[in-house]
C-alpha cells in the first residue's frame, strides 16, 4: 500500500490506472514469492527431503474438481501468470503485456502456446 502511495506521484498516465496498480501489486507479489521460495529451498535442503515434482501418474483427471490449479503445474511460471491474468483477473492482452514487461505479440504467443500445451495434456488424459 505504501508503494502505491509513494509511487502515485510517478504515475504518468501512459496506461490505465488499473494496469499501473496491478503492475505494482504483481511486482510486490513476485518479490515476496521469490523470498519465500529461497526460504523453502533452504528448508528443503536442510531436511534432505526430495522435492515433489509433477509426474504422469499424479496428473489430474479432466473431471476432477479444482483441477485448474493442478493443471497449471504443467505450464512454466511466466505462462501460468499470463493465463491467470487473462482468465482470473480478466485483463486485456495489452494490460498483461504491460504488467509482464513484454511485447503484445510475445504475450499473445505465450498465451497461445500455454493453452496448446494444456489442451495436449488434457486430451492425453481424456483418451485414457
Amino acid at each position: 500500500m505504501l508503494k502505491v502511495l509513494y509511487g502515485l506521484k510517478n504515475f504518468e498516465g501512459k496506461s490505465k490506472f488499473k494496469t499501473w496498480l496491478y503492475s505494482i501489486t504483481y511486482n510486490e507479489c513476485i518479490t515476496q514469492y521469490r523470498k519465500e521460495r529461497r526460504k523453502r529451498r533452504l528448508m528443503d535442503a536442510l531436511s534432505l527431503d526430495p522435492l515433489e515434482e509433477a509426474s504422469e501418474e499424479k496428473m489430474p483427471k479432466p473431471e476432477d474438481k479444482g483441477g485448474l490449479d493442478r493443471w497449471l503445474v504443467y505450464v512454466n511460471p511466466i505462462d501460468r501468470e499470463i493465463l491467470v491474468l487473462r482468465f482470473v483477473a480478466e485483463l486485456e492482452f495489452q494490460e498483461i503485456a504491460d504488467i509482464m514487461h513484454m511485447g503484445l505479440s510475445a504475450t499473445k504467443m505465450r498465451y497461445k502456446r500455454a493453452l496448446d500445451k494444456l489442451r495436449e495434456k488434457f486430451a492425453g488424459v481424456a483418451e485414457t
